[in-house]
């Protein structure tokens, strides 16, 4: 079972890296930042948000994804040959749980 759930939660890990390798401008331009209702990604300002939710979009900027994820797949490294799921292994994949290749008995 932990083979499979490792299998899973790298492929999530890809999808996410690579969405978030899409989204960098990748100029050197900095982090993606809010000024009350607008976003700066760098690229554009977006604006007509809710302050909060500027604050949660720039909190996702594709930097910072990156090292979430490199972070991830060391806590990953360290677990992958567990012979049952650890609670680590669980808790990584637990963000995936209506993704329909969730794994049923993880």
């Amino acid at each position: 079972m932990t083979e499979k759930l490792v299998r899973f939660i790298k492929a999530r890990l890809d999808e996410e890296a690579n969405l978030a390798r899409r989204c960098d401008s990748d100029d050197g331009c900095g982090t993606w930042t809010t000024h009350g209702h607008t976003v700066d990604f760098c690229q554009a300002d977006l604006s007509g948000f809710h302050p909060t939710i500027a604050l949660h979009v720039a909190l996702h900027d594709p930097a910072r994804i990156l090292r979430e994820i490199e972070a991830k797949r060391r806590i990953l490294a360290r677990h992958a040959r567990d012979p049952w799921p650890s609670h680590d292994l669980r808790d990584l994949a637990s963000p995936y749980t209506d993704h329909p290749d969730f794994p049923a008995r993880a």
